[in-house]
Formats: C-alpha cells, sequence, structure tokens
C-alpha cells in the first residue's frame, strides 16, 4: 500500500494532492431574474510552479420553474454526474487525471515498451529501438520532461515539430512516439479513460520529402554494375533481382538457398549484426532468383559452405555476415564514377527501382507487394517511381491512339472496322 503510494507520488514529481470526497447540497435561486438549481464545490487548479489552488467554484444545474424545470431530486442527480468527475477519493485516482510527469511515463514507456523483452526477444528491431531511444532522450524528454501529461497542449506540440524538424518524417516518428506514451498512460491508469488522445489534434500536413524523390534509370544502373565486383556486386544484382530488403539479403544462410528451384526462402534478416526476424509478418516470404542461380551455384562451389554458414561474409576470417555499410559505400562510389549519385542513393533505392520495373514490366500492384513484402498495397504504391521514360512510351501509346481514331474519318467508313480493331490492339 505505502510503496504503491510513494511510485504514484514519484510519478507526480511529489506534488502535494488533497483528496477528498465533496457532496455539496443543491440550492434554488429566484432572486436574479429567473429560478434555478445550483450548487458550491471545491476545484483544484494546477499551477505553473508545479502546485495546486484551491478555488470555490459555482455551478448551475437547470430551471427549477417553466416548462423544462428539473425537480429538486433531477438537480441532485446532475450534481452527483459531475461530481464523479471531480470527487478522487485516494491518490491513483488523482493521477489518472493527467498528473504525472512527461519523464517518468517515458521512463515507464521506455521500460515495458522499447525495451522490453518476452520470451528472450525483443518487441521490436533493433533499428526501431534505437531510433525511439535517440528521439526519446535527445528531443523529447529535453523539451517535455519537465511538464505534466495534463499540461502538454496540442497546439504547443504542433509549433514546437514545425520549428524544429526539418523533414516530415521526424515530425511523423515524434508525434508518433508522444501519441504511444499517451496510448500506454491510459491502459495503465495515468490517463483518463476515454478522452481524446492529445496527439491527435497535431496536424503536420501531407507527407513532403527532402531528397529526391528518383531512383537509378536502367542504363545508369547497367553503368554502375560495371564499377561493383564480388560480394558488393552479386548483394546488388540480388536486390534488384529480388526487391529484397539490404538486411534479408545479409541475413541469408545457405540454408535459405534453394539452387534446385532458383528460390531464396526470407525468414530472418541482419542489420549490422543484430539478427532478428524480418520486418513484419508478409515479409517471410520466397523469392526467386532467375539467372542469378548460377552466380550462386559458382559461390557455393569455391566456398564449399556449410548450410549454416552465412552467403556474404567479411573477409577478416570471422565467418560473421557483412553488414549495409560496406555495400553502401561500394554503391556510392561506383555511382560518382558515371556521376550519377544522388542523396537517398543506397541499397534501398534497388529495392525501389525493383518495385517501380516489375510493375512496368507487367506486374500488378498486389502481384508486387506480395513479391516485395509489404504489408499493403498502399506502401508499394508509395515506393513505385514513374521514371519520365515510361511517360514517354505511355504518351505516345496515347498519342498514336489518337493519331489512329484521326485517320479513321479520313479514311472512310469502309475501312473503320479494320482500322478500330488496330487501334484496339494498340
Amino acid at each position: 500500500m505505502f510503496e504503491a503510494e510513494g511510485n504514484l507520488q514519484a510519478l507526480i514529481g511529489g506534488l502535494q494532492l488533497k483528496i477528498r470526497i465533496q457532496h455539496p447540497g443543491v440550492h434554488e435561486r429566484t432572486d436574479r431574474g429567473g429560478s434555478y438549481w445550483y450548487f458550491r464545490y471545491w476545484e483544484d487548479v494546477l499551477q505553473s510552479d508545479g502546485t495546486t489552488k484551491t478555488t470555490r467554484k459555482f455551478r448551475t444545474i437547470g430551471p427549477s420553474k417553466g416548462e423544462d424545470k428539473l425537480s429538486k431530486k433531477q438537480a441532485e442527480v446532475e450534481r452527483d454526474k459531475f461530481l464523479a468527475t471531480i470527487n478522487k477519493p485516494t491518490v491513483r485516482e488523482k493521477v489518472a487525471d493527467g498528473l504525472a510527469l512527461f519523464s517518468k511515463m517515458v521512463e515507464k514507456y521506455r521500460a515495458a515498451h522499447v525495451e522490453a523483452e518476452v520470451a528472450g526477444r525483443f518487441l521490436l528491431a533493433k533499428p526501431t529501438r534505437e531510433k525511439y531511444i535517440i528521439h526519446l532522450e535527445q528531443r523529447l524528454v529535453p523539451k517535455w520532461g519537465l511538464l505534466r501529461l495534463c499540461e502538454i497542449h496540442p497546439d504547443e506540440v504542433q509549433q514546437w515539430l514545425f520549428e524544429t524538424c526539418d523533414s516530415w518524417h521526424m515530425m511523423n516518428d515524434l508525434r508518433g512516439i508522444m501519441s504511444g506514451i499517451f496510448t500506454k498512460a491510459e491502459e495503465w491508469g495515468y490517463w483518463p479513460e476515454g478522452r481524446r488522445n492529445p496527439m491527435s489534434r497535431v496536424k503536420i500536413g501531407e507527407k513532403w520529402t527532402v531528397r529526391p524523390d528518383r531512383i537509378l534509370t536502367e542504363d545508369e544502373t547497367v553503368k554502375v554494375l560495371a564499377h561493383l565486383s564480388d560480394p558488393n556486386l552479386l548483394i546488388v544484382e540480388t536486390a534488384l533481382a529480388t526487391g529484397a530488403r539490404i538486411s534479408e539479403i545479409l541475413g541469408l544462410t545457405w540454408q535459405h538457398i534453394d539452387l534446385k528451384n532458383g528460390i531464396i526462402h526470407i525468414v530472418q534478416r541482419n542489420w549490422r549484426g543484430d539478427i532478428d526476424a524480418p520486418k513484419s509478418r508478409t515479409s517471410k516470404r520466397q523469392v526467386t532468383l532467375g539467372n542469378l542461380v548460377e552466380r550462386f551455384r559458382a559461390k557455393a562451389d569455391a566456398a564449399h559452405p556449410q548450410a549454416t554458414d552465412w552467403v556474404f561474409v567479411r573477409t577478416d576470417g570471422s565467418g560473421l555476415p557483412l553488414w549495409d555499410s560496406g555495400v553502401r559505400q561500394a554503391l556510392k562510389k561506383a555511382a560518382e564514377d558515371e556521376c550519377c549519385d544522388f542523396p537517398g542513393l543506397g541499397p534501398h533505392s534497388l529495392r525501389r527501382a525493383y518495385i517501380t520495373w516489375v510493375q512496368e514490366a507487367g506486374g500488378s500492384s498486389i502481384e508486387t507487394s506480395k513479391m516485395a513484402g509489404h504489408s499493403t498495397v498502399r506502401m508499394t504504391e508509395a515506393y513505385t517511381k514513374i521514371q519520365l521514360n515510361r511517360q514517354a512510351d505511355l504518351t505516345r501509346c496515347v498519342q498514336e491512339r489518337l493519331t489512329i481514331a484521326g485517320d479513321k474519318l479520313r479514311e472512310g467508313p469502309e475501312d473503320a472496322c479494320e482500322i478500330t480493331a488496330v487501334a484496339a490492339a494498340i
């Protein structure tokens, strides 16, 4: 009992709370131009210095005479409904109004969600954990840590995001983490159940990007590949042929490669030494190698690997898998040599290229989404880039259809059927 109350006091920074049950009488007033029921009550108002100030309040219930009059019994029922929202007989119920310090809720959120483990596995992937921790330590706690949950207002958060963030993605991440903290606070009893999450009122506008929204063209890709050597070359070729994430490729062991059927089984990923399940449930999938089968067969013949050996290993003899940083550096250097480098170019842009080219080759968005391991087709849509050469092909196709239609009118009705058939085929 005392330990629990002490923990609650720590959450609210030692704030002295007045615990009271109010049950004031209902009175009728008839001396101010009308007749109505009212009562008086006490309200504790949080001050800017962290203390509370008790204020006497006056509340009108409803008319005591006239067409819509309330009986005294009805007025007392309405009084009780209101008092139920402010009568807090325990410290826990008072804290549930949002009095916990934001910094204390961050500590609980970090321990129970960001760094939580279940059956020896983290709930969040390592890249996500590291991103959350950086945002919490370097941005959210320094700005909002000394405030209580009930003191954090949407308009102030929105203005702070606009002033401090240099990308839409950072604004979205920070808002999302703060929203998650309020959601957990409600689940754990530190925010009123059913009260709207303040972050739902923070609007950051439509998505925008800082870096160029582009991929390498087919010609540029061929030129860049000419500058690469194995293992980076085979890794890049695999990314372009399968759309697999770089962490999924570097997480391959030889037991995941089916050379007989030309298939890769993606069941894990390697992010800078952290081995874990793929990003989502739909990320566990099979992808085909196409004409890369012989390249992998030659690599297997040269290495004579065990089934559990990593496909792409370091050259230091450790047997550990490669990191993505070396692949990224080699790709950037090759692009620089061909004068086609751009901010944001890296292994992930190869995945975007694959998704774009599969659809240009005739693959449906649903097929492409499943092949890429996306959770939704909407995500595939965001990855798809309409290249200028593709636009030019489609534009010429439309123009040719119009030209044929014009020829039909000039040729006369005797050739209409033949011309119509040709136009339809195009």
